[in-house]
């Protein structure tokens, strides 16, 4: 009889409980679930949002759980999700209050997930005994807002600077004459003189000269001083002495492009000052006196006759005037370089080792590879380069070859293949030398290896290195690139605002704007893509998406028609674009995309 009654008192318990189950999910019916956001947007490798559960009062039973149930589904294919479960214990005040509860939900992302559902049911359970009562699935939002995946892949290749200047330069030559006291004659011993001989020597090989700048000056005494026109004077002895010079050489033309800059120095105590300093046969007193005497005031004639008190002044006129009595010539004359075509051509035979490698300087190999656009070629010299000198900059340049190769690769198995012989070159240049350029190359072949995390921190190296301003706009288009795929959409614009302003890197930087919501300036980038080319169909696109994000259909319109009229596979893309979801009904919109 016992086990009869307690029969019949479990029976009623499932009975009651299996009932307490489907009011639950009755009552539940009328609950509110929202995803935020809504449709779902992928973001990095991640698809990531919050869904929020408000339940009607009453649902909850004592001792029973409520769970939301979310799935995401595509084909075939089931994401299953975390439940928000309300466990009724813990809404005491349910039978008066609605429970409401927030769940972070995510997912990694495959390329198949772009099309599907979001999907929720609602289970209501009985932990005690294990029943469980379940709600119909009900869509909670469609598919997935893969905006994040437009972002432009870009690469760089960063040369290291070859050294060599190209330009013109000019090589100082300076000699120096000296006078007689009170006099501009350039005496026979001072043509004479090694000074003289090594000047005769450098005229007769007829070097190129643009300009003869010759400074005359005077000692400080009456003799010299009283003549105000000998320090011109003597310059110009030595003017006619040089065009003399150039008429004996048969110069003809050529001395007619060279300029002559006389500077008569008149009064003036610098040359003394500085023989003084270096002088030693005076005591340290005498020479602090004089020099207290020549900085201080009165008149140049003034101060010549306090230094004559002196009695160690005999000595410095004996010492110090005479250097003082001289025609002072710098000839700027311009330095002896191969022309560009002879450098190619033996940067050529270097290469093939026709010739020796001594044929030109590093400087001079490392340049010519600038002058030829085949990589082939530009991979040989690099080469030929670091068998000659194995330099930092050496085995940068023939990975920066590599790393362009790499982008310009027909297949992935090239593409690895350069990638992989651009690393060598780049770690042996980092192991001579840390350099911005190496580290940029770096950072680009690890993106081409498909390691975006450790490209950026080469890249960020890069940045700490100092580069050149070249070199910094072209690694910052990568690195921005790289934050927009790792969802660092604020360090993105900054790294693309100080990028090349080239088409790609002005679209991502709109694409980054948009991902972090700045909708006015990221259609301003995109607009700005099209300017740089005005077939970039990606821009208006861009443009068109920030449009809808600012709900203004006319410019969602007039973009998308510029777009699809560049490129006409771009109808479909926006005919199934969650982004123009609210315009799909638009007969506007749908006479864009015909």
């Amino acid at each position: 009889m016992k086990k009869l009654a307690y029969a019949i008192v479990l029976i009623g318990t499932i009975t009651f409980s299996g009932c307490a189950l489907q009011k639950m999910i009755k009552t539940g019916k009328n609950q509110q679930v929202t995803a935020v956001p809504s449709p779902l947007e992928l973001h990095g490798d991640s698809v990531k949002f919050d869904i929020t559960a408000v339940l009607p009062v009453k649902t909850l039973k004592k001792g029973k759980v409520y769970t939301i149930t979310p799935t995401y589904e595509y084909g075939e294919q089931v994401q299953e999700l975390d439940g928000v479960v309300f466990e009724a214990d813990k809404f005491p005040n349910a039978a008066t209050e609605q429970p409401q509860m927030t769940k972070k939900q995510s997912f990694k992302y495959e390329p198949a997930m772009a099309s599907g559902d979001l999907m929720i049911k609602a289970v209501a359970s009985d932990p005690r005994n294990g029943k469980s009562k379940e709600s119909e699935k009900v869509k909670l939002t469609d598919g997935i807002i893969t905006t994040s995946t437009m972002v432009k892949e870009v690469y760089y290749a960063a040369y290291a600077d070859h050294g060599y200047n190209n330009k013109e330069e000019l090589v100082p030559t300076n000699v120096e004459f000296f006078f007689e006291q009170g006099r501009s004659v350039l005496r026979t011993s001072e043509k004479s003189s090694d000074r003289g001989k090594s000047f005769t020597a450098f005229v007769a090989d007829k070097n190129v000269t643009r300009t003869v700048t010759i400074t005359g000056t005077h000692s400080p005494e009456g003799t010299e001083r009283i003549n105000s026109g000998l320090s011109e004077d003597r310059a110009t002895a030595i003017e006619t002495y040089y065009r003399q010079m150039m008429k004996k050489y048969d110069y003809k033309g050529l001395a007619d492009s060279i300029k002559f800059i006389l500077k008569p120095v008149v009064e003036d105590w610098s040359g003394f000052k500085a023989a003084l300093n270096e002088y030693t046969n005076i005591s340290a007193a005498d020479k602090d006196a004089m020099l207290q005497i020549v900085n201080g005031s009165g008149s140049f004639e003034e101060k010549e006759k306090q230094l004559q008190k002196f009695s160690s002044y005999k000595s410095i006129f004996k010492d110090i005037y005479p250097k003082l009595r001289t025609a002072k010539t710098e000839i700027l004359s311009v330095k002896d370089k191969k022309s560009d075509a002879e450098i190619s051509v033996l940067a050529k035979q270097i290469a093939e080792s026709k010739v020796s490698s001594d044929t030109l300087s590093v400087e001079e190999l490392l340049y010519s590879a600038t002058l030829t656009p085949s990589l082939k070629e530009k991979e040989a010299i690099y080469t030929a380069a670091t068998k000659k000198d194995q330099s930092a900059a050496a085995h940068n340049n023939l990975g920066a070859v590599y790393i362009e190769m790499a982008m310009e690769a027909e297949s992935d198995e090239d593409m690895k293949k350069y990638v992989d012989m651009a690393v060598a070159q780049l770690e042996l240049s980092v192991k001579i030398k840390e350099t911005a350029e190496a580290a940029t190359n770096l950072g680009v072949a690890y993106l081409m290896q498909g390691n975006a995390a450790k490209a950026a921190a080469s890249l960020q190296k890069a940045i700490s290195l100092n580069p050149a301003s070249e070199v910094s706009r072209g690694l910052n288009g990568v690195l921005g690139a790289i934050q927009i795929r790792m969802a660092q959409y604020g360090p993105a614009v900054s790294s693309l605002s100080k990028a090349e302003e080239s088409a790609d890197n002005l679209f991502n930087k709109g694409l980054a704007q948009l991902l972090s919501k700045d909708f006015q300036n990221a259609r301003t980038s995109f607009i700005e893509a099209t300017e740089k080319d005005a077939k970039y169909a990606a821009g208006f696109y861009g443009a068109a998406i920030a449009s809808a994000r600012l709900k203004d259909e006319n410019s969602v319109v007039s973009n998308l028609s510029k777009a699809v009229a560049i490129d006409p596979s771009l109808k479909e893309k926006a005919l199934n674009d969650l982004e123009f979801a609210n315009f799909s009904g638009s007969e506007a919109f749908r006479n864009a995309l015909k």
